[in-house]
């Protein structure tokens, strides 16, 4: 019986395009995961789209002369066409710019509201005393108090993990020009987090299967809850839909609380744009369904810690109990799954500081599936990973190029000049059902692990049928055969269809390669399906228009099994899935990339 899986990703942020670090986080394990899941027959709802709102926006519209609308519509489309270009699978990659987020944002805080769970209260601000404009609180930073970190930011200090105020930090100084900021009185809306320390408690010691790291920080920031603001004093944002705070221009929701309910705005548009305006609650309100997460690090606090109490308000479910919101009782997360940092030179990935390769960049010169294959077997899944060229041009030349690569072009090479089709296994040995058995075994085993999000160890696996299958080959020697006809077709088959379901097992990681190696071995039609970039309107202001991530998925053939070739299908002549590259690049990197510094 199918399952109905919601895949929900961290929405990037749009003051500029995404680097490596980024999709490394949110970008591909997300889609890894989706890929298999449909391939085993699930029901796949993945979504996300880009971050819009907040002062950033406003900052880098600024430095390039455009409107806040102009710098988000700009890097809305820079983004969308990246992820396109990689390959991710949404059902619907949107942007929180929309009617419809608006409303759904609305609805949400009105019913936690509603609950109790919303307190005003006169807090301290920080503002530029150059610009006059307020400073969001990871735009400045300082020595944490609690643990004398440099560099903590004014939400949180990423060295204890630790919630802050920015009024607390020492020292504290603007991100953006190095001044000192000041603090005024505001008043603010809170959520009323204490309000969830025995509820959210009590759900995070049932969350027994989550990654260690995650669980363990979550579990801490309840040990200190404190009312965290949800609005900020800036015109660029979801308007609070409160009497005396509607008609006020400056103030607006702060934007780390509309993205999150952008999971379920994108879910709910997704449903408007099928036809169907309550499909999206296969995945929010049926017990049954299952929920993952996908994020790096720095945003676990957001969806092991804020976004549970937020469907928890929604619900009724904090410890003041309440009712359940107009959306139904929705899901909380069954897995949050946070990757560590992805690393160049020991530090993280960053524009500012130069230390950055955009996957525009990556995608031009590399193209999709390298990088998808580096992130899935040696990036920050468990760890902070460094980024290195000689590791990439290792993996690419010798794992991708070498073994699967060659595994496939020697195979269907030789079957095709001397059958010019999957010939017939008339002479087989006992060689062959082993290295067969082995490819049908792997497919539990990269499942389970791809299940558990265990991207590496899923990815080992698959490789290591691929580098069983070369040894056989080797050790069969089918080239010296030609006096044995029937011992040789028998091997060639066996080689085929190794390379079929070795296909399967590495499509969800190489999609677009195992599209031609689908080909190549005489398939047709779509086999692994690939997102389209639609132009369309807002459901709410016709006036308004944007591309979003969409696809008809449901067409692709590839499915989670072995399936047996087809004696006397034609093979078509290979060419190299995956070009070598140049040993130098592992020194030096290609020239438009930073230094790296040995």
């Amino acid at each position: 019986m199918s399952a109905s899986v919601l895949t929900a990703v961290a929405w990037p942020y749009a003051n500029g395009p995404r680097h490596i670090g980024h999709v490394s986080g949110f970008g591909v394990p997300s889609d890894v995961f989706s890929r298999y899941q449909r391939m085993a027959g699930n029901q796949v709802l993945m979504v996300s789209g880009t971050d819009e709102h907040g002062t950033p926006i406003s900052v880098q519209a600024e430095k390039e002369g455009l409107t806040t609308r102009q710098l988000a519509d700009k890097y809305n489309r820079v983004i969308t066409e990246d992820l396109q270009g990689l390959g991710l699978s949404y059902d619907l990659f949107t942007r929180t710019t929309t009617g419809n987020h608006y409303e759904v944002v609305q609805d949400l805080f009105l019913a936690l509201h509603r609950n109790g769970y919303v307190l005003p209260k006169t807090t301290t601000g920080a503002i530029s005393p150059s610009t006059g404009r307020t400073l969001p609180d990871r735009y400045i930073e300082g020595t944490c108090p609690i643990c004398g970190y440099d560099g903590a930011r004014g939400d949180q200090c990423d060295n204890c993990g630790n919630q802050l105020d920015p009024a607390e930090l020492k020292n504290p100084v603007s991100r953006i020009n190095g001044e000192k900021p000041e603090f005024v009185e505001t008043e603010h809306l809170f959520l009323d987090l204490p309000s969830f320390t025995e509820s959210l408690g009590k759900w995070l010691s049932t969350r027994d299967g989550w990654r260690p790291n995650v669980l363990k920080f979550a579990q801490n920031l309840v040990e200190d809850m404190r009312p965290r603001a949800i609005s900020r004093d800036l015109d660029w944002g979801v308007p609070i839909p409160l009497d005396g705070w509607r008609d006020q221009p400056m103030k607006r929701f702060y934007v780390w609380f509309d993205a999150v309910i952008g999971y379920l705005s994108a879910s709910v548009e997704w449903a408007r744009r099928t036809g169907d305006a309550d499909a999206w609650k296969q995945w929010w309100t049926d017990p049954s369904a299952q929920g993952y997460y996908f994020m790096g690090k720095d945003n676990i606090t957001f969806h092991a810690q804020i976004w549970p109490t937020l469907l928890m308000g929604h619900n009724g479910q904090g410890d003041k109990g309440g009712e359940v919101g107009p959306f139904g009782e929705l899901n909380l997360p069954d897995e949050v799954v946070s990757s560590e940092f992805l690393t160049m030179s020991g530090s993280k990935f960053s524009t500012s500081r130069g230390t950055v390769i955009y996957v525009r960049d990556f995608l031009r010169e590399f193209g999709p599936d390298t990088l998808r294959y580096f992130i899935s077997v040696a990036g920050p899944e468990n760890q902070d990973t460094d980024f290195t060229w000689d590791e990439f041009v290792r993996r690419t030349n010798f794992e991708l190029a070498n073994e699967w690569g060659n595994l496939v072009n020697r195979s269907i090479s030789m079957a095709a000049k001397n059958n010019g089709a999957v010939p017939a296994p008339t002479s087989p040995a006992p060689a062959d059902e082993e290295l067969k058995a082995q490819a049908r075994a792997a497919f539990d085993t990269v499942g389970t692990h791809l299940r558990s999000s265990r991207f590496k160890a899923a990815s080992q696996e698959a490789m290591r049928v691929v580098s069983a299958a070369n040894k056989y080959l080797s050790d069969q020697e089918p080239w010296k055969l030609k006096e044995d006809p029937d011992r040789r077709d028998a091997v060639l088959h066996t080689a085929l269809q190794v390379v079929s379901d070795a296909n399967t097992l590495l499509t969800p990681f190489l999609p677009h390669s195992a599209q031609k190696v689908h080909e190549l071995l005489g398939g047709t039609g779509v086999w692994a399906a690939q997102p389209e970039i639609r132009e369309v309107d807002d459901l709410d202001d016709a006036s308004l228009s944007y591309p979003v991530l969409m696809g008809e998925y449901a067409a692709e053939q590839a499915k989670w099994e072995s399936t047996e070739i087809e004696v006397g299908r034609p093979l078509n002549k290979p060419k190299p899935l995956f070009a070598k590259l140049d040993a130098e690049l592992g020194e030096t990197g290609p020239e438009w990339a930073p230094i790296q510094q040995g």
